[in-house]
C-alpha cells in the first residue's frame, strides 16, 4: 500500500512539474518574441531617425591622445624582488 501511494505522489509531482515546465516555456517564448520585435522596432526607428537627420549619427572624429613625456619604460628585471 505505502508503494502505491508513493508512486501516486511521484506520478503528481512528475505531473506538477510538467505543467511547470510548459508554463515557463511558454514565458520564455512570449520573452524571446518580445525581444525581437523590440530590436526590429529599434532599428527601424534609429534608421528613421538617420534619414531625418544623417550627420546626427556619426561617430566623432577620434583623435589620439598626446603622447606624454613622463612615461618610461620600466623593465621587468627591475621589478623583480631583491633579496631572491
Amino acid at each position: 500500500m505505502v508503494l502505491w501511494i508513493t508512486a501516486g505522489i511521484a506520478l503528481l509531482l512528475a505531473l506538477a512539474a510538467v505543467v511547470s515546465v510548459r508554463r515557463a516555456a511558454r514565458k520564455l517564448e512570449a520573452l524571446t518574441q518580445s525581444y525581437w520585435e523590440l530590436r526590429y522596432d529599434f532599428t527601424r526607428l534609429r534608421s528613421q531617425v538617420q534619414r531625418l537627420d544623417p550627420e546626427a549619427d556619426e561617430p566623432p572624429a577620434a583623435t589620439p591622445p598626446a603622447p606624454s613625456s613622463t612615461v618610461t619604460f620600466v623593465p621587468l628585471s627591475s621589478m623583480k624582488k631583491k633579496n631572491e
